[in-house]
């Protein structure tokens, strides 16, 4: 990645932070950016340059963009944020990359890919774990079946989230649950859905979530039908069952307010022996009209840990230029293999 300068936005969040560390442990120099005066005392630390600018406002993002040949976008909810980092990396040339697992976002982005091809710019959201080993995962099925019409992923992650993510789950609580059909994403009552999924250490009860792979999964296949799961124990899908009727109710200020500042009060995200001791297991299924299936199962780091693996092997093949401009996914930018270059990642087909 020699000569070529790249940029982490929101890297004194949680996991923005821990891919920083990371960079600077490998010798890498990325420009570390957000809106406060965390990310000086960060850059600071790990002896790197340090860019404060706001995303609401169009002249700061572009001077704070100036010299990049590449974005990693790690400042959620991206819902929010996506929108004016990738609109401003596409007017200044410069390849996007972020961390998102929210369906509203792929799909904002794929409608970017025109303007982004012909400006020759990647739009690459989903370099974690949202959603590189489940995309992964959905591209070796459709490999393994080609014919497959329906698929089924779940997902079991062995650890505590971030504030970041929990954040993001806060605000999307009312909104339902999602699922693709026939090619269209088609609203759900949220976890409208159950079966029971062996990741390998026996089965799980498993509910459907509106996970960014009800996106991803299709443009990467072109499967029509498509529905995510994931796992939750039983106290966690009565609460999901309680809350249905309360939707309108969730979505409100003051019920947001107050729940974010739960999320706040807690702790950041997992520690390092959390992280280091965590795993994540996936779970595909794929079918065709005959009936025919094939199913995968797939193990590898704790969640956060494995997003930080992900996104700087993607910034460095984005950076090599070896991925075509335009709108991608993990797996249309690097093929179904990729996962498997994560140390630790193991894939079984059954």
């Amino acid at each position: 990645m020699s000569g070529k300068s790249f940029l982490i936005y929101g890297a004194s969040g949680y996991t923005g932070a821990l891919v920083a560390r990371e960079a600077a442990r490998r010798g890498l120099r990325p420009v570390l950016a957000g809106r406060g005066p965390a990310v000086r005392t960060l850059a600071d630390e790990l002896g790197l340059e340090a860019r404060l600018f706001p995303l609401d406002d169009p002249a700061a993002l572009r001077r704070g963009l100036d010299g990049q040949a590449l974005v990693l976008h790690c400042a959620g909810p991206f819902f929010h944020t996506s929108a004016p980092m990738a609109a401003a990396c596409v007017e200044a040339g410069v390849h996007y990359l972020d961390i998102t697992g929210e369906v509203a976002v792929f799909e904002s982005l794929f409608a970017r890919r025109r303007p982004a091809s012909q400006a020759g710019v990647v739009l690459l959201p989903g370099v974690g774990f949202d959603v590189v080993p489940s995309d992964c995962l959905a591209a070796h099925l459709k490999r393994r079946l080609p014919g497959a019409t329906r698929l089924e992923l779940a997902l079991l992650a062995l650890g505590r989230l971030s504030r970041g993510t929990a954040t993001t789950m806060v605000e999307n609580l009312h909104r339902g649950g999602l699922v693709r059909r026939g090619g269209i994403l088609t609203a759900v009552p949220a976890g409208h859905a159950t079966r029971q999924v062996d990741f390998g250490r026996g089965p799980r009860t498993v509910v459907s979530i509106p996970w960014g792979d009800v996106s991803t999964a299709f443009h990467s296949t072109g499967i029509p039908d498509v529905t995510v799961y994931a796992a939750m124990a039983g106290g966690q899908r009565l609460a999901l069952s309680v809350l249905r009727p309360l939707r309108p109710l969730v979505g409100t200020r003051a019920v947001q307010s107050f729940l974010k500042r739960r999320v706040q009060a807690g702790p950041p995200g997992p520690s390092d022996e959390e992280r280091a001791r965590g795993r994540s297991l996936v779970w595909g299924q794929a079918r065709d009209d005959s009936g025919a299936s094939v199913t995968t199962r797939l193990e590898g780091p704790e969640g956060y840990a494995f997003t930080v693996l992900t996104a700087l092997l993607a910034v460095e093949r984005v950076l090599a230029g070896q991925v075509e401009p335009g709108f991608q996914t993990p797996s249309l930018a690097f093929g179904p293999d990729f996962v498997l270059e994560i140390a630790g990642v193991t894939r079984s087909d059954l």
